[in-house]
């Protein structure tokens, strides 16, 4: 009878398969205009949000990852549209993280991944207040389909999974991994 892997040696292949997918460009194009949607959907809800956007309209931004980027320009009304972009972006924000676990991870903690930011600073702090302050109200968006109180019943069901998965799962790589994001972050003036 064989041996089951290790877990170590299952999520090292796992990772080497999402390390080496190359998904269709339809595809992508499709995730990020679905990802677009979602942000705008987040912004639409926080009128402060969109007001700092408004101060910088028509500037550019991309944010790559792997081989992965997504180019977009703010709307007018304070919003992202994705664009093709003929120039160099306003501000560009590369990802470094490799692995997707490891990202997927240092998402779930609330800490920002590790990043190479080139360009321009007043745009750059724009972005990072957006990322520090605005947060989706799922509880909010979810009382629209179900009421309130099973809306809120729902969420209150989620955290306590999310609370139980925490306290199952091994939490030693998560503990050995320093952060890196104050360390690698450079912001060029442009």
């Amino acid at each position: 009878m064989k041996a089951l892997p290790a877990w170590a040696d299952v999520l090292a292949q796992l990772n080497s398969m999402v390390m080496n997918f190359q998904p269709p460009s339809a595809w992508v194009e499709e995730l990020q205009d679905r990802l677009l949607l979602f942000v705008n959907h987040v912004l639409s809800q926080e009128p402060a949000a969109m007001s700092r956007l408004q101060r910088q309209q028509h500037r550019s931004l991309q944010i790559s990852w792997r081989q992965f980027q997504l180019s977009c320009r703010i709307t007018p009304a304070g919003l992202f549209e994705r664009a093709v972009l003929h120039h160099t972006p306003d501000l560009s924000l590369h990802i470094s993280q490799a692995s997707p676990f490891s990202l997927l991870q240092t998402l779930a903690q609330g800490d920002k991944p590790a990043m190479q930011v080139q360009g321009d600073v007043m745009l750059a702090a724009d972005i990072n207040w957006l990322v520090d302050h605005v947060r989706w109200d799922f509880e909010e968006d979810l009382s629209r389909l179900l009421g309130d109180a099973m809306a809120h019943q729902c969420v209150a069901a989620a955290k306590r999974m999310v609370t139980a998965l925490k306290a199952f799962l091994p939490q030693a790589s998560a503990a050995s991994a320093p952060s890196t994001y104050a360390a690698s972050n450079t912001v060029h003036s442009s």
